[in-house]
């Protein structure tokens, strides 16, 4: 399992960080790990990506296990949405901002690891959707994570070669 460390920072300072977060439309962790890498060159930015996609996948496993549906199914998003920059960062140096980038670099994405990923991709999304209305199921979120899993496998192995 990957670490995660728990930080203790004042409330005033967390409620920024989640109001700020929600501009951009990311989870907190997703907003806070793209601060503290933001300086880093490519292959490293690319490494921290796929080990904060890891962790946020094993999360989403430790929530479906609490049965939290919702929870899981975010991190799963979480972690395809990382898995998606560190293969940008990994590639071609590129930092993806927005959501709108994620879509369109997944499609590039799609051309060389191969079609299945937008299969992954749209699963996630699915989740993300999930978290936001409630509506689907222990059993939809674990066919996801199968296919996270793969998507998140993969960019690790590339990004580490």
């Amino acid at each position: 399992m990957a670490d995660a460390v728990i930080v203790r920072i004042p409330r005033g300072v967390a409620e920024r960080l989640e109001r700020e977060a929600n501009r951009a439309g990311v989870s907190l962790e997703e907003y806070m790990l793209e601060l503290l890498l933001r300086d880093l060159d490519p292959p490293e930015r690319a490494r921290e990506y796929a080990e904060a996609a890891r962790l946020l996948l094993e999360q989403a496993r430790e929530e479906l296990e609490r049965g939290n549906v919702g929870q899981a199914a975010e991190k799963l998003w979480g972690a395809a949405a990382l898995a998606v920059k560190a293969y940008a960062a990994w590639r071609e140096g590129r930092r993806l901002t927005s959501h709108g980038e994620l879509w369109d670099y997944k499609r590039r994405m799609a051309r060389e690891p191969g079609e299945w990923v937008s299969d992954a991709w749209a699963q996630a999304n699915a989740m993300h959707t999930c978290f936001y209305e409630g509506w689907c199921t222990r059993e939809d979120v674990e066919d996801a994570m199968k296919r996270v899993e793969k998507l998140v496998e993969k960019v690790e192995e590339l990004v580490r070669a």
